[in-house]
């Protein structure tokens, strides 16, 4: 029913269950459901405006019962608006006159004095998530779009920003016959501790990190010898520029590598992603 809505989700519910209404509202607008939160006693003081025909009204009341959720039912049904409810009685008002009601019933809260909503709240809390999660692959609704209505915070950095938005550019470069000491001049006006070595058209040859440089002082007896081809590693692990930020994270993560060359769509290097910068 809430997915074949042609307008809105409106929540509802007094008290406690008003709070958890809330929440429940908010999860659905974050999952693709545009859905809000009506009270109950500000509707019958011009909030009824809000809710039209088109809309569906979750209402929540454990007990079913509730005397500002029930007056809701005349208006709701007078204006054709479907009505579900998530409740803790079968036999109760609300269940019967919903057009479809979701049971959660308790056999006590866990308040000591079995008085505090608790327990009851709780199940209402959950039955909401499940609507909202089961909406989900019913939309297919995926990251992108999850992204789109959390643009703020490390969630949405990590959802929308690409490669080229967080990279170093002005990458230090060597040609492949660049000797040891102007390799290490690259490295060290570049301040990344790695230089890339590129080839007549600026295409990507391999890069040189200061591992490359201590490896080279170790296997050779004269490494001031060495020219940029015997000092690079080959082929060298890369992102494209214009890929998502996301993806740069989960490869250096995954290759448990702290640098990684971003490159553009004819491979050549155009700036450098550090681990620090995820």
């Amino acid at each position: 029913m809430i997915h074949a809505t042609q307008g809105k989700l409106i929540v509802c519910g007094m008290g406690k269950s008003g709070i958890i209404g809330r929440k429940i509202a908010a999860t659905f607008a974050s999952t693709g459901t545009s859905s809000f939160f009506v009270h109950p006693g500000e509707a019958f003081h011009g909030d009824l405006g809000m809710i039209s025909p088109q809309d569906s009204v979750l209402l929540l009341s454990n007990s079913g019962e509730t005397e500002e959720v029930l007056r809701l039912l005349p208006y709701l049904k007078h204006i054709g608006a479907p009505v579900l409810a998530i409740t803790g009685r079968s036999d109760s008002t609300l269940a019967r006159e919903a057009d479809c009601a979701l049971l959660v019933p308790i056999e006590r809260e866990a308040c000591p004095h079995n008085l505090a909503p608790t327990t009851s709240t709780t199940l209402t809390l959950v039955m909401g998530d499940a609507l909202a999660v089961a909406l989900m692959e019913l939309r297919q609704f995926q990251p992108t779009d999850f992204a789109r209505f959390h643009p703020g915070g490390s969630l949405g950095r990590k959802l929308l920003t690409r490669v080229r938005d967080v990279m170093t550019p002005g990458i230090p470069s060597n040609r492949p016959g660049d000797n040891f000491k102007q390799v290490v001049n690259s490295m060290t006006k570049g301040c990344l501790g790695l230089t890339v070595v590129v080839g007549d058209e600026g295409n990507l040859l391999g890069i040189v990190t200061d591992g490359d440089l201590r490896r080279g002082m170790e296997r050779h007896e004269s490494p001031h010898a060495l020219q940029a081809r015997q000092l690079m590693t080959p082929a060298p692990l890369t992102i494209s520029c214009d890929a998502m930020f996301a993806e740069a994270e989960e490869l250096m993560l995954k290759r448990k590598i702290t640098s990684l060359v971003a490159v553009d769509q004819y491979d050549r290097p155009v700036g450098i992603i550090k681990y620090f910068d995820l």
